[in-house]
């Protein structure tokens, strides 16, 4: 979280934040369990719904969560601090984020026997976070961080209707970027050598646009703080049943194009977080974790196991593609096909194998501080004099 203005005090850390902060690594890894698992080709169909589908809030509440922690000891009247904002940022998320696709693109270039790529090609990859499959999410929140200006200079005007409005924008971007027929047709026709082709490919990798109104939502809840609290404790329950009528439209559009025809990699690939019911379904599980996590009680062995996967999902986030290429591999040289029960085992197997990592990877950072510097952006505090 961003610090307060001089002379302010410190708000109450939020336990929500950190809670959600875990779901959502949980939602991420079930996901890509969910890549290994399609290929089977007699993949149930459910147990794609569950891997795929129900987790596709995952990566745009990572947005909420961020946006929140920023603006939430952030005086948006006062003056920024770009350069000491930036410099904090780039510690926190570009120096792990430069780390992590370096170790990602020796190893699997050791690995798979490809090398690593030449110069200008590396470039490229740390250009659109093509180092692993899960990095391209820092890039985003890079490109978020580099335009924090103007995202208090429209926080300090924004409010409901304008909030409205940019959501409406957001599903008329989102529809094009992702359905449009004129715009893939464009994209694909281009050719393989063209500079520009790159930039639409992977523009799911680095345009904010994409993600822009959950981001501000995130931001403008956080600025607006006691009201939100008023509005979770009194609409706490239609909260709660919006989240749940907003998971049975993603998945009853799920169902409803596999019916017409289209493959399970299909469905997935059409049934996703930027489609007007995901974009529906990611609103509504953002207030829903966070009210849940609020105003409901817990007891002490569950508050425990959220917060240590919460502490870890960073690290878990990073590192999880690691575990699963090891244990598909492994299920490859012994012949099995991942069948339902085994894609459950396989999850419990990766989110167990990256939390115990990122533990172990914590605790030794503690002895030797470079290793939490550079794999997660956590430095030692500074002792008072």
């Amino acid at each position: 979280m961003e610090r307060q203005a001089p002379g302010q005090p410190r708000k109450p850390r939020l336990a929500a934040i950190e809670y959600i902060r875990g779901i959502s690594m949980m939602g991420v890894i079930g996901i890509h369990v969910g890549s290994q698992y399609l290929m089977n080709p007699m993949a149930n169909l459910h147990m794609v719904a569950l891997l795929e589908v129900a987790t596709r809030f995952s990566v745009p509440i990572f947005f909420f969560i961020s946006a929140f922690g920023l603006f939430y000891n952030l005086d948006i009247r006062e003056k920024f601090d770009y350069p000491a904002f930036l410099k904090r940022r780039w510690r926190a998320v570009l120096v792990p984020y430069l780390a992590w696709s370096l170790f990602y693109l020796a190893h699997d270039g050791w690995l798979y026997g490809v090398g690593f790529p030449d110069p200008l090609h590396l470039l490229s990859i740390l250009f659109f976070g093509n180092g692993k499959y899960q990095l391209y999410f820092l890039v985003i929140l890079l490109w978020f961080y580099l335009l924090m200006p103007l995202w208090i200079r429209l926080m300090r005007v924004m409010n409901w209707p304008w909030l409205i409005f940019l959501l409406i924008m957001q599903v008329g971007f989102d529809y094009w970027s992702s359905f449009s027929v004129p715009l893939n047709s464009f994209v694909y026709g281009l050719p393989d050598g063209s500079w520009l082709k790159p930039f639409f490919m992977y523009r799911l990798n680095y345009w904010v646009l994409h993600y822009v109104f959950i981001f501000m939502l995130g931001g403008y809840l956080a600025v607006h703080m006691t009201s939100f609290l008023e509005f979770m404790q009194k609409w706490r329950y239609p909260i709660i049943g919006a989240f749940w009528l907003s998971l049975a439209a993603l998945l009853g559009y799920y169902y409803q194009v596999i019916n017409s025809g289209f493959t399970p990699m299909e469905a997935v690939n059409t049934a996703h977080q930027l489609c007007p019911a995901g974009i529906a379904y990611t609103i509504a599980a953002s207030l829903f974790f966070f009210a849940i996590f609020t105003y409901n009680d817990y007891p002490a062995w569950l508050k425990n196991a959220l917060h240590i996967l919460g502490k870890h999902s960073y690290f878990a986030y990073l590192v999880h593609p690691f575990f699963i290429g090891y244990l598909a591999l492994g299920l490859q040289h012994r012949g099995l096909i991942m069948t339902g029960g085994l894609a459950l085992a396989f999850y419990v197997a990766v989110l167990a194998l990256s939390i115990a990592a990122a533990a172990v990877m914590r605790r030794l950072g503690g002895v030797f501080p470079l290793v939490n510097e550079v794999t997660i952006g956590v430095y030692p505090k500074k002792k008072l004099l």
